[in-house]
């Protein structure tokens, strides 16, 4: 099944691992779990009415239910990461599987709004920390030179859920009811846990490694300046993202019944997007994650006037906002890896945290622009303003680095 070859780059904090022989298994098992993740994620959104009729709360309230999700993800990731930094990696990514399918199954049987809040909250912990100590699984089975690629193909498995998960799941859940897309859910996180069982590599804990460590990694700054990119720029793709729907009836003159359809092409644009990513980083790491950040910016200031313009310019609009911050995801989660040295596995893990973050920020400001009348052109240019805020943050991190490998440089031997 593998080859006994270690891996080499212990000073890219990368665990020592037995490489499998087919590492895009290893990958495909990953990205299932990914698929998984990104399937029960967002579905929720897509059944917010059914979810509201069966426990017996009207549809504002059930947006609560996903609110329970992302809260869950902020909380169990850095816990989580940090409770698990001793155990082999592999063994963390099963019980967290597991754990995930478990309050998946919780959600379909939930039959009141209260136990259906508590299972939604479950199923959100395992969310980040499987991401982070996968993320840096999937790096450990690939040379140095190709590990953003194989984050990349991890993560891809959360953008097909949004062309094919949310899409199957939601038209499952309308007509058989709400509760069955969990109960798939459930069934597609045990496969997970086989897959990653039979084909992803045992990788033992970093001796060095514990929760001292990993927690070590909120002393250092670069850790928090990458944390910031992801919490703005990504604020800036939520504010458009979370009002897709009537921007782009309002605004586009859409009929709703395309909405499925328009969310599918997000989802394409996404996979694309991740596919990008690992060619894009080979011109440098940050020099990348800056040239994202301002073609991100770009987008979004452009995004109203496209959508307005015409039918063909608003899908094209709606593809790259899909792909152009997906491009961003996996560099941002190199980056992290990079910077944080002994605590990786927290590092990764928040985040996710801060990308649930910033889709509450990123909403939050869209609406306040909403709700003082401004038009569904608005949310997108806010989005604009906080990704170059993004760029100032980027900026800032090249500069400490720079400054930093100047200081190294000048102390003698």
């Amino acid at each position: 099944m593998t080859d006994a070859i270690a891996d080499p780059s212990r000073d890219l904090g990368v665990d020592a691992v037995v490489r499998p022989t087919h590492v895009n298994l290893a990958l495909l098992a990953l990205a299932v779990g990914g698929f998984a993740i990104g399937t029960t994620e967002f579905v929720t959104m897509g059944l917010l009415p059914e979810v509201a009729e069966g426990v017996g709360i009207d549809i504002p309230t059930a947006g609560h239910v996903v609110s329970a999700y992302a809260a869950g993800v902020v909380v169990g990731a850095p816990v989580l990461a940090t409770l698990g930094s001793r155990m082999p990696r592999k063994r963390l990514l099963l019980w967290l599987m597991g754990a995930f399918a478990v309050a998946n199954v919780l959600s379909a049987f939930a039959d009141s709004y209260g136990l259906l809040m508590a299972a939604r909250f479950l199923s959100g912990l395992p969310h980040g920390a499987y991401f982070g100590v996968g993320s840096l699984v999937a790096a450990s089975l690939v040379p140095a030179h190709r590990r953003t690629w194989a984050v990349s193909m991890m993560i891809t498995g959360l953008t097909v859920a949004n062309i094919v998960g949310v899409p199957v799941t939601t038209r499952i859940g309308q007509a058989y009811g709400w509760q069955w897309p969990y109960a798939a859910v459930g069934v597609i996180a045990l496969l997970t846990v086989l897959a990653v069982w039979r084909w992803v590599p045992f990788c033992p804990p970093d001796g060095g490694v514990s929760m001292a460590s990993e927690l070590s990694a909120l002393k250092r700054p670069q850790v928090w300046l990458a944390l910031g990119i992801g919490t703005v720029g990504f604020g800036g793709m939520f504010a458009t993202f979370s009002y897709i729907s009537p921007t782009m009836t309002e605004l586009g003159g859409f009929g709703r019944a395309t909405i499925p359809l328009i969310l599918a092409l997000y989802g394409v644009g996404m996979t694309v997007g991740a596919l990008l990513s690992g060619p894009v980083s080979r011109i440098g790491l940050l020099r990348a994650i800056n040239g994202s950040l301002v073609t991100i910016a770009v987008m979004l200031f452009l995004f109203g006037p496209a959508v307005k313009a015409s039918m063909a310019t608003a899908l094209a609009a709606v593809f790259l906002l899909g792909l152009l911050p997906s491009v961003l995801v996996p560099m941002l989660q190199t980056r992290l890896m990079d910077v944080a040295h002994e605590g990786q596995a927290l590092a990764a893990a928040l985040n996710h945290s801060t990308l649930n973050i910033a889709n509450a920020l990123g909403a939050w400001l869209g609406s306040i622009v909403l709700s003082a009348g401004l038009g569904y052109e608005w949310p997108s240019r806010v989005g604009g303003i906080l990704a170059v805020a993004g760029i100032g943050i980027a900026v800032w991190s090249a500069l400490l680095q720079r400054s930093s490998r100047r200081t190294q440089q000048a102390q003698p031997a």
